[in-house]
């Protein structure tokens, strides 16, 4: 691997570096998360000329290098919309001129993709390691020269307007990460393309460039919590467009107002707020307010008030935006209560009337408490025999087993199956299966005890569970369940003569409840129902219609 090959991959890990440092130094909010995606893209292209001398395959080797102009083209526009973002130039966020933006990118992107009949790329030697462009990849160049220039334009924009100093700062940053990648660009193209023939290839200077870039990206972060402000105050407060909002900065300064704002002031961005001057009564409240919102600027305050045109009764809240603890701004918003207040005033009424409907709530509940009975029942038996499912039998046991910890309680598991089943659907249908299960679920339960539980385990399998039950009576019960099962004829529709079925069965004596630890209690259940279900195995390879027993 030659020195070229390590300098693309020191770039991308310088790159990663500084991507680590945004993720762990700053607050994370949705337009930082949009920042990173854009950051981890400038990874790709000194990651991609690492990648293409790093493989032999020519087909990798093109891949690398369509991957990394693709995202040369979508980093470029990225980059014009964050120069937006960050100047405060929202006029060119209209959606004809973003698309506008990024479709030159998109169509440049498919060229490249494409590279129909050699246009973009050849290889040299077999290999796309030294190549020779074509003319869509100087499309591609002026396309991503033409970016720079917008982007140079719209930073020109910000410079003259009247912005705050600190966010003219952050766009100068901008400027020199604009110029750094711009001119690192063209050396290399010029070094390595045009000059190809005369000079030998001198690695990393796109690379170094987008490095250069990145940093300062991250410098402006760091310093001027560019993002923090603007961001928060947007995404939490500004898009919600319910209340008038004023968002200052550290010096009281108007840095973003929204429409609602309107009714209540005509402050426009950069002009200083006073909110002394705003309220001029001082009642008692007023001054208390002014107090704490001029000597506790990093407190929320927060009063209800007339507004000074005496038409409208407001809510004032002041909230100071915090970055690392430290106070780099204020949001206020005011909110017409006006009509809240006479609702407040028409509630009371209504609570004569609300105080008549009480007694049909009443009713209301208890119809919607006999529903989630009819649901509790519903989720704990099955739907085709009604018997309770394996789910509750589960929970039963799980008590059963904490409960009885330790203790000398006797019990026993019966697991059951249905011999040959499958014939009975293949023969009759899933109908009669159906008959055949719930005509066996109702025997079972017949010949069973009021305090047993029986529960479908699954498909045709049925588990027991006998509390109390010593080893001889649970084999006894089980001899007449098999009995029971296999004397009953089941009738079925359009079937000449009944049809009858036999089961086999493990059968599970417990001595003792013994798992190693409280906690334990499903895992042992697991056991346990292993244990009985080897035993119902070992009765259907025995020959089935027959008790095995086992005892734990």
């Amino acid at each position: 691997m030659d020195l070229g090959s390590w300098i693309d991959l020191i770039m991308c890990f310088i790159l990663f570096l500084l991507f680590i440092y945004i993720f762990v130094s700053v607050t994370i909010t949705r337009l930082h998360k949009v920042y990173l995606g854009f950051h981890f893209s400038m990874m790709l292209w000194p990651y991609c000329q690492f990648a293409i001398k790093t493989v032999d395959d020519p087909v990798y080797q093109l891949f690398y290098v369509k991957l990394a102009f693709v995202d040369a083209s979508m980093l470029v526009a990225g980059w014009i919309f964050f120069t937006i973002l960050i100047s405060g130039q929202t006029q060119f966020l209209k959606r004809k001129i973003l698309i506008l933006l990024f479709l030159p990118a998109v169509f440049s992107s498919l060229g490249v993709i494409l590279n129909p009949y050699g246009w973009f790329v050849t290889p040299v030697n077999g290999g796309y390691v030294e190549r020779i462009y074509g003319p869509i990849f100087w499309i591609n160049i002026i396309i991503l020269i033409i970016h720079a220039l917008v982007s140079l334009y719209i930073i020109y924009v910000a410079l003259v307007s009247d912005q705050a100093s600190r966010i003219k700062n952050q766009i100068m940053y901008m400027l020199r990460g604009i110029i750094a990648v711009t001119v690192f660009l063209l050396l290399d193209i010029l070094l390595n393309v045009v000059l190809d023939d005369y000079l030998p290839v001198i690695p990393g200077f796109t690379s170094l460039g987008i490095v250069i870039s990145a940093v300062f990206f991250v410098i402006t972060i760091h310093q001027d919590k560019v993002f923090d402000i603007v961001t928060i105050a947007h995404q939490d407060i500004i898009d919600t467009m319910e209340y008038g909002i004023l968002v200052l900065d550290d010096q009281e300064r108007v840095m973003e107002m929204n429409q609602a704002l309107h009714p209540y002031s005509r402050l426009k961005a950069g002009e200083r707020f006073n909110m002394e001057a705003f309220l001029p009564d001082k009642t008692d409240a007023i001054a208390q307010f002014l107090r704490q919102y001029r000597e506790r600027p990093d407190e929320i305050a927060e009063i209800e008030c007339l507004h000074p045109d005496g038409q409208l009764y407001i809510n004032i809240h002041a909230a100071p935006i915090l970055v690392s603890s430290i106070r780099v701004g204020r949001t206020i918003t005011f909110q017409d209560i006006t009509e809240l207040r006479r609702l407040i005033d028409e509630t009371n009424h209504q609570n004569a009337i609300l105080q008549e409907k009480n007694e049909s709530l009443i009713k209301v509940q208890e119809e919607l408490s006999r529903t989630n009975r009819k649901l509790t029942k519903m989720a704990i038996t099955d739907s085709l025999t009604a018997c309770y499912n394996r789910h509750y039998l589960t929970q039963q046991l799980e008590r059963e087993v904490t409960e009885k910890r330790g203790l000398h309680a006797q019990a026993a598991v019966i697991l059951i199956d249905i011999d040959f089943f499958k014939a009975v659907n293949d023969r009759y249908g899933h109908l009669a299966g159906d008959l055949v299960i719930c005509s066996t679920v109702e025997v079972l339960q017949r010949a069973l005890r009021e305090h047993d539980i029986l529960a479908r385990y699954g498909g045709e399998e049925f588990i027991i569970y006998l509390p109390d039950t010593g080893e001889a009576e649970a084999l006894a019960i089980a001899k007449q369940l098999k009995a029971a099962v296999a004397s009953n004829k089941v009738s079925i529709d359009n079937v000449a003569h009944p049809v009858w079925v036999t089961i086999s069965m493990g059968v599970l004596s417990i001595n003792e409840f013994s798992p190693r630890q409280t906690g334990d209690a499903s895992a042992y259940l697991n056991d346990l129902l292993k244990t009985v279900d080897k035993a119902l195995y070992a009765a259907k390879h025995q020959g089935r219609n027959r008790i095995v027993s086992v005892r734990r």
